[in-house]
């Protein structure tokens, strides 16, 4: 069985017609995954302290939905405050950088 060789097709980077937004061809932009991020947090985080309002009414059946409920709100806030903190040191090492 011979063995052949198939021709390498060469690598096109698209041109500007065709590159389109990422909102037109169904993806997110990254202003609306932020806001989708931050509402998110801010569910937890109300979440938790209506449990907590209940918890201290004594109105709560079970404490362990509370404590599982602060606890994902600490962690949302967490996460949220990390990648803030990545974000503002990324614009700061940009803004360093020579022109």
């Amino acid at each position: 069985m011979p063995v052949g060789f198939t021709p390498i097709t060469p690598i096109s980077l698209p041109s500007a017609t065709e590159v389109t937004s990422p909102a037109a061809t169904g993806g997110a932009d990254f202003a609306s995954m932020l806001t989708k991020g931050i509402d998110s947090v801010q569910e937890a985080q109300s979440s938790a302290d209506g449990l907590a309002v209940k918890a201290a009414s004594g109105d709560l059946q079970d404490v362990h939905d509370y404590t599982i409920a602060a606890t994902q709100a600490q962690l949302a806030t967490e996460l949220t405050v990390a990648i803030r903190n990545k974000a503002v040191e990324a614009f700061s090492e940009i803004m360093r950088m020579p022109i």
